[in-house]
C-alpha cells in the first residue's frame, strides 16, 4: 500500500527518532569523540559509494540542455540565497540567529538526486536533463556551498570567514572519496548498482549519526531552552513560504524563458529542491560541533516539506500531462 502523501517518510521518522534519542540520552565525553571519527569515515565512504555509482557518461550526454542546466543552478546558487538574505529584516524578530544562520546554510545547498529525479519522472518531464542537473548541482556544491557559506556569513555576522580552510576540508573530507569512487567505478561499478541497498544504508547510517552526535552537543548546551515550541513553529511557517515562493518564481520564470513543459517540470523539482545527504555531512565539516544541531534544524524542517510539496505537485502535474496526451490521442484518431 503506498504512504498517503502527507504522511513523513521513513527517513524523516528515523531523524525525529535520533533527535528525541539525543535529547533523552546525549552522547558525551569519550562515546562522542568514537561516534565522531566513526561519523566521518562513514561520511568518506559514503561520498567514495556516489562517486562510484554516477555514470559519466549520462552527465555529459546531459549537459548538452545547457540553458537548463544554468537555469537550475542559478535558482540554486544564486536565488535560494538572495531570498534568504532578503529574508533577513523579516525573520529576525521570529528567530535566533543561529537558526538563521542554518536557514542561509539551507539557501546555499545543492539540490537532491533521487528525490528530484523521482519527482521529475512521476510529474512526467525531462529525466535526462534531472539526471544531469542534479548532478552537476551536487558536483559543483562541493566547491559553491563553502564559498557562499564564507560569503553569508560575513554578510550575516559582519565577521570574517576562512572559506578557503571549509573548501579544503570539502576536498580531503568529500572530494577527494568522490574522486576515487569515480576511479574505481570500472571494477565496482557493476556491484555498486546490483547492491543498492549498501548505499542506501551508508547514507542513511551516515546521516543519522551526524545528527545524533550534533543534537548530543547542542542539547548539552541547551538547544531546547534557547529554541521553544513557538519558535520551531515559526521555523516551520517560515521554511513554507520559503518553499512556496521559490516553486512559484521557478514555475512561472521557466514559463517566461519559454522552456517546454517537460523542461519546466525539470527546472521546477532540480531547483527547488535541497539535499538534506549533502547538507549533513558538509555542516559537519564547516561548523563547530556546538553549532550543527541549530544549523542543521532548519534543513530538517525544509526537507519533509519539500517531500510533501513535491509529492502533491508531482501527482498534479503527472495527471495534466496524461490528459494533454489523451485529448491529442483523442483529436487523432478523430481525423
Amino acid at each position: 500500500m503506498a504512504r498517503p502523501r502527507f504522511l513523513p517518510d521513513n527517513m524523516t521518522l528515523l531523524l525525529l527518532a535520533v533527535v528525541v534519542t539525543a535529547s533523552l540520552l546525549p552522547c558525551t565525553g569519550q562515546v562522542a569523540e568514537v561516534f565522531d571519527g566513526l561519523t566521518t569515515f562513514m561520511i568518506g565512504l559514503l561520498f567514495f559509494m556516489h562517486g562510484a555509482k554516477l555514470s559519466r557518461e549520462a552527465v555529459v550526454a546531459g549537459f548538452t540542455h545547457w540553458k537548463l542546466h544554468v537555469t537550475v543552478l542559478l535558482c540554486t546558487f544564486a536565488l535560494f540565497p538572495l531570498v534568504g538574505l532578503a529574508f533577513k529584516p523579516l525573520l529576525t524578530p521570529f528567530i535566533t540567529p543561529e537558526l538563521y544562520l542554518g536557514l542561509l546554510f539551507l539557501c546555499v545547498l545543492p539540490s537532491t538526486v533521487q528525490s528530484s529525479i523521482a519527482f521529475t519522472s512521476v510529474a512526467r518531464g525531462n529525466v535526462p536533463a534531472a539526471i544531469c542537473a542534479a548532478s552537476a548541482s551536487n558536483l559543483l556544491g562541493i566547491f559553491l556551498t563553502p564559498l557562499l557559506v564564507g560569503a553569508l556569513v560575513v554578510a550575516h555576522e559582519g565577521a570574517g570567514h576562512s572559506s578557503l580552510d571549509s573548501i579544503l576540508k570539502i576536498v580531503y573530507q568529500l572530494l577527494l572519496p568522490f574522486v576515487a569512487g569515480q576511479i574505481a567505478r570500472p571494477w565496482i561499478g557493476r556491484w555498486i548498482e546490483r547492491n543498492k541497498s549498501w548505499l542506501k544504508f551508508v547514507d542513511q547510517s551516515s546521516i543519522l549519526l551526524v545528527v545524533y552526535v550534533a543534537f548530543s552537543e547542542a542539547v548539552v548546551q541547551g538547544l531546547w531552552h534557547q529554541v521553544p515550541m513557538s519558535m520551531l513553529v515559526a521555523l516551520l511557517v517560515i521554511n513554507a513560504v520559503l518553499l512556496a515562493l521559490i516553486m512559484a518564481l521557478t514555475t512561472y520564470g521557466s514559463r517566461r524563458l519559454g522552456f517546454s513543459k517537460e523542461d519546466e517540470i525539470t527546472i521546477v523539482f532540480c531547483g527547488s529542491k535541497k539535499s538534506l545527504a549533502s547538507g549533513v555531512p558538509m555542516a559537519k565539516v564547516l561548523f563547530s560541533s556546538g553549532a550543527i544541531g541549530m544549523v542543521l534544524l532548519p534543513v530538517m524542517l525544509f526537507h519533509q516539506l519539500q517531500l510533501m510539496v513535491c509529492a502533491v505537485l508531482a501527482a498534479r502535474y503527472g495527471a495534466r500531462q496524461e490528459e494533454v496526451e489523451a485529448a491529442v490521442a483523442s483529436e487523432s484518431g478523430g481525423d
